[in-house]
């Protein structure tokens, strides 16, 4: 297939009508990035891989950009990357200055996009490359070093650890198939559901269940009273836009969307973790800390590059290894499963439409973003006042609608949506983290073949610590990620011990 077939009109449409709905998403307080791909994926089945991932990648820039608006202007992340975001954002809109944070925290996010963009095109085929060196031994290690570092920065190691085992029990229910090295029997499923899950749990239902339905139980938990207010948001007067506030920045910008780049290929760490690093080096760096959290533009320029820096970094772990970078992108898996294509090392190599394809809608995304954003941010500022009791049965119909047509209209689709959207919830409540555990639900098969193919193949568990130097190092990684988790729960605790005292 010619790649330039690809980029037709309706490619670039389902972009720029990915990237729009995506920042609505991410502009209404509640909703996200990965509820908009999550609920938006069913869709993908008739479009094919390329228009399908134009419209996903749509609305994962776009979700991710959204919010910044209730950031800037309510003092509500509108993702969890946007956290760091409100620091400033929020102080400049109580200063009469809302329209002018807004528009440096779009700019700085299309600055972030784009550096983010091009780490993805340089390092992913080379790390794609030499992992296809990678025998069963070094693809296992490489699993296992990826639940790591997610249990290493959950806020609790404990709690990551278990959301990770978690996550692969679950996705091991059904047959022990025999290309797994099983002998084709049942596992761990009650008798009255053997019909149903002979399979295991259908990949794409869980995923909205989690991302969609649990996050509408958690938002309407809260009720109205969340939207008082609202309708007296102002972002300030229509003055001219002083592009001067960038000169000096650009180190600030080219560090931030670094950090965010690099925090995005760590498996499962997150955006908050991104944009609060980004901020906290900037304030560190820079002359006067003091104006940081009083309404400090380099503040939101740091937190918006970071963030969107992501983008570009999670999907190189997604597409060079098979790993997710984020919970977004995990979903992303969900779109190529639809269209039966494995990503992993020979995904680039295998596929060469797809990738240039994906290339090209990150950056027209991008490019999307800004130019609407910078030219409606007022209109788009108005999205934060959509009432909930509108907005939410909507949703929650596309999510039994998606659930349902997914496998060709089988129900008990339906009540997986219900059950893993119900454990979203409670997982919520009680603390679960729910990256660790989707991560360990979508690579616990992967990581159970290539256990058994090892041990298979050369019959001792030692081969995992003499096969080759790869094995050496990722021993020695996953050494360090444990380390530094038991380094950063002491100093917690000797923090807290110092602040009681």
């Amino acid at each position: 297939m010619d790649f330039l077939s690809i980029l037709t009109p309706f490619f670039f449409t389902l972009v720029a009508s990915g990237t729009v709905i995506g920042i609505i998403f991410g502009a209404i307080p509640g909703m996200t990035a990965t509820m908009a791909v999550a609920v938006c994926l069913p869709l993908t089945y008739s479009l094919g891989l390329e228009n399908g991932l134009a419209l996903l990648l749509g609305l994962y820039v776009g979700g991710i950009s959204g919010g910044l608006v209730p950031a800037i202007l309510l003092n509500i992340p509108g993702t969890p990357s946007s956290i760091a975001t409100t620091f400033d954002g929020y102080p400049m809109t109580q200063k009469g200055d809302g329209e002018s944070a807004l528009r440096i925290a779009v700019i700085s996010s299309f600055v972030g996009g784009i550096i983010s963009l091009a780490a993805l095109f340089f390092f992913a085929p080379a790390l794609a490359d030499f992992a296809i060196k990678f025998s069963y031994v070094e693809k296992f290690l490489i699993i296992f070093f990826a639940l790591t570092v997610m249990a290493a920065l959950s806020s609790n190691m404990l709690v990551g650890v278990f959301s990770g085992v978690l996550g692969i029990f679950l996705s091991l229910i059904g047959a022990y198939d025999i290309s797994r090295g099983g002998n084709g029997e049942l596992r761990l499923v009650p008798e009255f559901l053997e019909y149903y899950l002979e399979g295991g749990f259908s990949l794409l239902p869980v995923l909205i269940g989690i991302f969609g339905l649990s996050t509408i139980l958690i938002e309407a938990e809260s009720g109205m009273k969340d939207e008082k207010g609202l309708s007296s948001v102002k972002i300030g007067k229509g003055k001219r836009f002083d592009f001067s506030v960038f000169k000096g920045q650009f180190v600030n910008l080219i560090r931030s969307s670094g950090i965010g780049t690099f925090v995005g290929i760590l498996p499962g760490v997150g955006g908050s973790a991104a944009s609060i690093l980004a901020y906290s080096q900037q304030k560190n760096f820079s002359k006067n800390p003091e104006r940081f959290g009083k309404g400090e533009p380099s503040g939101v320029m740091a937190s918006e590059s970071a963030n969107n820096g992501l983008t570009g970094g999670a999907l190189v772990p997604l597409l060079s290894l098979g790993i997710p970078g984020d919970s977004t992108t995990a979903i992303l898996i969900g779109a190529f499963t639809l269209q039966g294509i494995q990503v992993g090392p020979l995904f680039i190599g295998n596929n060469p439409v797809t990738w240039d394809a994906m290339i090209v809608a990150m950056l027209a995304a991008n490019i999307v973003m800004l130019i609407v954003m910078i030219f409606a941010i007022r209109h788009i500022a108005k999205v934060v006042m959509i009432p909930k009791n509108i907005l939410f049965p909507i949703i929650l119909m596309m999510c039994v609608v998606g659930a349902y047509t997914i496998n060709y209209g089988v129900m008990f689709d339906v009540w997986t949506l219900l059950i893993f959207g119900l454990f979203g919830y409670f997982a919520h409540k009680i603390g679960l983290e729910i990256a660790p555990f989707i991560i360990g639900f979508i690579l616990g098969p992967s990581a159970e073949i290539y256990f058994v193919k090892s041990i298979e193949s050369f019959g001792t568990l030692s081969i995992f610590f003499t096969k080759s130097w790869i094995a050496v190092l990722l021993w020695i990684l996953i050494a360090l990620s444990v380390w530094f988790s038991v380094a950063i729960s002491r100093k917690k605790k000797r923090d807290l011990t110092a602040s009681g005292n």
